[in-house]
């Protein structure tokens, strides 16, 4: 019998989707921008230590070759020819430091992720150092001092881990965040393997001049980081070098394929999201929520909490284009929190369900400020509380609280954003894991009180790495041009109570927020120690009551 003939659909580029709770791999057509085929595996995440968060650098990549590997099988099972895979653009976690040998492409502790909070007391020691009237970090690379950023990861583990220390004098070491240790590896590691990041993730490590787009040589004399190890720096859209994974037999059949596309997770869905004008913004909602706003060519400095971030730079000779951020540590992962943390779901798509049946949160406010409070607060003392309790509280209400803490977040990033570019958003373009939940879409709506709209194809994020990749120098068989861009169905999510209503939740989550503050030492945050208790208000012995008193009862949803 014949074999059954390939499916002929024009060039086709993947995209490497390496986020903080999962890999994926995803094949679009380049013509159409059609999703044709993906494979997602899940990554675990380790707390070794109250406030730390790693991951094994090996299982990420792992993961990688497992998502290429079942999605070219899929794609071989669609009868689509995966020789048609021209290029692949990698999108990633940002921030997320990785320190590995060189010699033997083995990582030398684990990825230190971006919500780790270990480096408080290394931020407020450095905060001293610099002057009140110079701020020169902030000017040079748009970003506050704070352990979100790699510079204090990478300072921690130089200062910490002897491996590391003991490779980079024996100049073994290289640094990056994760799309740096991807393309490093899938390039041939210690055989060859390209060193390399693009713009927008430099921007994210507080080492990277904004302006010159340059490793700044003042910046790493203050970290007290070698520059050596530090990767080249290109535009997020260019052949870096070529894939070398022969050792998979599925995955191998990409041998030689172009990496030509990189950008930080939340760059790549603002190119997804086709916001290449002036203006134009979009909030992700994934392990955490970002909210980036495209300004054009001009650095614009926020007022109010928000970071200065390089949106893209889609080629080599092509300008560089700068966003406003606002940047929220957790949304998709107090999800996570309440399946694996509390247990009162047994997946992350139940959560819609069990806020469906009640509707509201019954006066429960949940604030879940696991690693402190991003923009506009960055504010690392706080922590999160779930508050509003009472005997009639059951999981229904707390579910339905953390869908709402997600949109109340999302709305002060927004607040803060309108402040700063002084013209208020009409509506919000949505994208992320997150926007499948109808009712977080339009609990969303109705606490903006403007539209929400989302794409039908939700995969933005993967979408703008593949774009970048294609559109590369040498691969070209993706076109940015306005006119040709694919037209995106959209679903709309119109406010559906009143601006009173909507004001009132506003401000009565502001004071959960206030409540939130002021937990926590430096100390305790990075010791454990247990004299914290010894520093926290009164409130927080009260509510620890109410919970262990009513928890195992209401929380499991027992009347």
């Amino acid at each position: 019998m014949a074999a059954a003939k390939k499916a002929v659909l024009g060039p086709l580029v993947g995209a490497v989707d390496q986020g903080t709770s999962s890999t994926r791999f995803l094949v679009f057509n380049s013509k159409t921008a059609e999703l044709l085929s993906h494979h997602q595996v899940e990554i675990k995440q380790e707390f070794p230590k109250e406030g730390w968060v790693e991951q094994d650098p090996k299982e990420i990549l792992q993961s990688v070759y497992e998502c290429i590997e079942k999605t070219c099988e899929k794609l071989g099972e669609l009868n689509i020819d995966i020789s048609n895979i021209k290029a692949i653009g990698v999108s990633n976690q940002r921030e997320t430091t990785v320190v590995w040998d060189k010699l033997t492409g083995e990582p030398l502790y684990n990825a230190v992720v971006w919500l780790d909070l270990r480096t408080q007391s290394t931020v407020e020691t450095l905060s001293k150092r610099i002057p009140g009237n110079n701020n020169f970090v902030k000017s040079k690379t748009g970003l506050p001092l704070s352990t979100y950023f790699s510079a204090v990861k990478l300072r921690w583990l130089l200062d910490n881990v002897g491996q590391v220390q003991k490779a980079v004098e024996e100049d073994r070491a290289l640094f990056g965040t994760i799309d740096a240790w991807l393309i490093w590896s899938l390039t041939g590691g210690p055989n060859g393997g390209v060193h390399c990041t693009d713009v927008t993730n430099a921007s994210r490590t507080m080492l990277f001049n904004i302006h010159s787009l340059e490793w700044d040589n003042e910046l790493c004399k203050f970290f007290e980081i070698p520059m050596k190890i530090l990767p080249n720096v290109r535009s997020s859209s260019e052949i870096y070098g070529l894939m070398k994974i022969s050792h998979s037999l599925k995955a191998g059949a990409l041998e030689g394929v172009p990496i030509s596309g990189c950008l930080g997770d939340q760059s790549a869905a603002l190119v997804g999201q086709m916001c290449f004008q002036d203006g134009q913004a979009k909030n992700t909602y994934g392990t955490g929520c970002f909210l980036l706003c495209n300004t054009g060519r001009k650095c614009v400095f926020s007022e109010h909490g928000l970071l200065t971030t390089v949106a893209y730079k889609l080629g080599r000779d092509k300008p560089v284009y700068y966003a406003l951020e606002g940047s929220v540590a957790i949304a998709g992962a107090v999800i996570r929190w309440l399946r694996d943390n509390l247990g009162i779901i047994k997946s992350s798509e139940e959560i819609e369900k069990l806020a469906k049946e009640v509707g509201t949160s019954y006066g429960c406010y949940f604030v879940p400020a696991f690693s402190g409070l991003y923009a506009p607060y960055w504010e690392p003392s706080a922590r999160g509380i779930i508050c509003g309790l009472t005997q009639f509280t059951n999981k229904c209400h707390i579910a339905f609280a953390a869908l709402e803490a997600v949109c109340f977040q999302t709305r002060e990033i927004l607040d803060a954003m309108n402040r700063d570019c002084g013209i208020p958003l009409s509506h919000l373009q949505v994208d992320g894991g997150m926007t499948s939940n109808k009712i977080l879409m339009q609990l969303q709506a109705d606490i903006l009180y403007i539209p929400v709209v989302k794409p039908s194809m939700p995969e933005t994020t993967a979408l703008g790495a593949a774009m970048a990749a294609g559109a590369a120098e040498g691969v070209g068989v993706w076109s940015l041009e306005p006119d040709d861009l694919s037209a995106v169905t959209m679903e709309r999510f119109e406010p559906q109570i009143n601006a009173e209503e909507s004001g009132i939740r506003y401000s009565t989550w502001k004071k959960a927020v206030m409540k939130s503050m002021g937990w926590v030492t430096t100390q305790s945050a990075e010791s454990g120690d247990p004299s914290i208790f010894c520093s926290l208000p009164l409130g927080f012995f009260i509510v620890s009551s109410m919970v262990m008193l009513i928890g195992a009862r209401y929380i499991s949803g027992v009347p």
